[in-house]
Formats: structure tokens, sequence, C-alpha cells
């Protein structure tokens, strides 16, 4: 591996954590089918299968499904009876998201529920689901709502991701105040502050909450 100068953190452990040719094919069909290019950092994406897998959690739940790439991400970490319930707005995503894990051999263990995500997750909570693992990564602005509904419908020391907590630098930027950027500052402050929560908040790429629910 080659160091350069003026190196960033972020660019040395793109050196260091490889992509593999499953998830970079992925990021390519988003690309190919003119989707929003915001899946998961691989380096983090690598962090969603390590937090799976030493938490032991069984019942996913992915709030934001695109072209799959974090849904793979998320299977790799599962046991053999883990399944994840994967919201995705748009019908054609979870088409897509759907046909990549079939590729990879996680098509049966996943469940895509299409629709507004918080009708979706209100469905989810009369129905009695639970979960132990969510992975927040949708619109923005309903980052905070999104954060309640996986408080409310976690199991007991469940991990709950949210990506994008940078904005790409508008949370930090005192000039932007849109509907959007003040969801996100108050997903952050909640996810820092919450007595139901013990957390941190990752700096590197755009920025990854990270909370286990008491």
């Amino acid at each position: 591996m080659e160091i350069t100068p003026n190196m960033t953190p972020e660019q040395y452990v793109d050196q260091l954590v490889q992509e593999d040719e499953a998830l970079r094919s992925i990021r390519e069909a988003i690309v190919k089918e003119g989707m929003p290019e915001v899946s998961v950092a691989h380096p983090y994406g690598k962090l969603l299968t390590f937090l799976i897998e030493v938490s032991g959690a069984q019942h996913v739940l992915e709030i934001g499904a695109l072209g799959g790439y974090s849904g793979l991400c998320l299977a790799r970490g599962l046991g053999e009876k883990g399944r994840i319930v994967s919201l995705e707005l748009k019908e054609a995503y979870a088409a897509l998201a759907h046909r990549h894990m079939e590729n990879n051999g996680y098509g049966d263990r996943v469940e895509y529920r299409i629709g507004p995500a918080a009708d979706s997750l209100k469905e989810l909570q009369e129905e009695g689901r639970t979960f132990d693992f969510f992975f927040i990564d949708a619109d923005k602005e309903n980052y905070p709502v999104y954060l309640e509904y996986a408080i409310a419908l976690a199991n007991p020391g469940a991990i709950i991701a949210g990506d994008n907590c940078f904005l790409r630098g508008r949370t930090l930027n005192t000039d932007k105040n849109g509907p959007a950027v003040q969801a996100v500052r108050r997903f952050n402050e909640t996810i820092a502050t919450d007595p139901r929560l013990v957390s941190t908040l990752l700096p590197a790429y755009d920025g990854l909450a990270l909370a286990r629910v008491k």
C-alpha cells in the first residue's frame, strides 16, 4: 500500500479495507440505474457486518433499502436463523435490492415492505414485532421519527445505527437550516443525550451514529 502526502484518514482506510466484487457490483448497478449514489461507505458497511455478528442479532430492521448494498452487509453478519425486514419507499429500488440479495444467496432472508417507512413502522409496532438491530439510512427529514420507532421496537440491548449524520457537511454549516438539516441535528442530539441509549458518533466519512438501547 502506498502512503501519499496529505492522504486523509478515509483514503488510508479505503486502501486497507477493500470493497469486494459483490459489493462493488451493487454500487455499479445503482449508478447504472440512475439511483442516488448514497450507499453506506464500504468500511462502515463492514462495520455493520461486524456489529451484527458480534451482537448475535437475529432480527434486523433496515430503513432504506436503495439497491441492496447495506442489505448485503447486514445479511453477511447474520446467523442461520437471522432475518431482515427492509423498508423501502420505491418498489423499483426494493426489486433491485432483492435481486442483489438473491444473487448473493440471501434472498430468503429478507422481507421488503414498500411505502412510506413511518407507515410500515406503525404496522410493525401494531404487529408486535421487535428487533435486535436497526440500520437507518433513508429520508433525512424523518430521522427523529425513525429513531423513536427504533427505540419502541427494540429488544433490550438492541443496536441502532444511523448513516449520513453530517449530510456532507451541511449539519455543521450554520448557513444550512433546511428541514433535513434540522431533523438530522435533532437526531444526532437525541442519540447523544437520550437516557434510554448508550451511544457514540463516528466522525469519518459522512458520520455514523451508533447506540445501544438500555
